[in-house]
């Protein structure tokens, strides 16, 4: 026996107390269940609302290929700037995100050692992945962003 059934005969306001919901949303689903039965229910016909940075979308991408923000919060006071329109850093990201664009992960320099070994594995490291990563900042062709982990300041007094 299914939950619909279970309703059938049950007064409308008994209806609405048992599934915690308002006289005009089960009016609604009434109707739909009229429209075409319990397939109707199971639609979902919300569309949302259209950004307004829609209509800014090929210049904002236009811009952000030519100059890719380092930070969301760049992004997100050129966003400011391009069209007047302030967005929240999370609507930044997902419109940065419909755009094609993606967050990059950061990389590591391991730290030095004093091991000879050590000393040889940071050389090869530092020759064969760092230096061919660096070549296009070095030309001037890209953008390199170092970033350090926070830290915890206890101060002595």
């Amino acid at each position: 026996m299914s939950n619909l059934e279970l309703l059938q005969g049950l007064a409308h306001q008994e209806i609405r107390r048992l599934c915690d919901i308002s006289k005009t949303t089960l009016t609604t689903y009434l109707k739909q269940y009229i429209e075409g039965g319990v397939e109707r229910l199971q639609q979902l016909d919300y569309q949302g609302q259209p950004s307004l940075l829609n209509q800014y979308a090929s210049s904002l991408e236009d811009h952000f290929k030519a100059h890719p923000p380092q930070t969301i919060a760049e992004a997100q006071s050129k966003i400011q700037q391009i069209t007047g329109i302030h967005r929240s850093p999370n609507q930044v990201s997902a419109v940065l995100k419909q755009l094609g664009m993606q967050r990059r992960k950061m990389g590591f320099v391991p730290g030095k050692s004093g091991t000879p070994e050590k000393v040889a594995q940071q050389e090869t490291f530092r020759e064969e992945v760092l230096e061919p990563l660096l070549a296009p900042a070095k030309a001037g062709t890209q953008a390199v962003s170092l970033s350090m982990p926070p830290t915890l300041f206890t101060p002595f007094f």
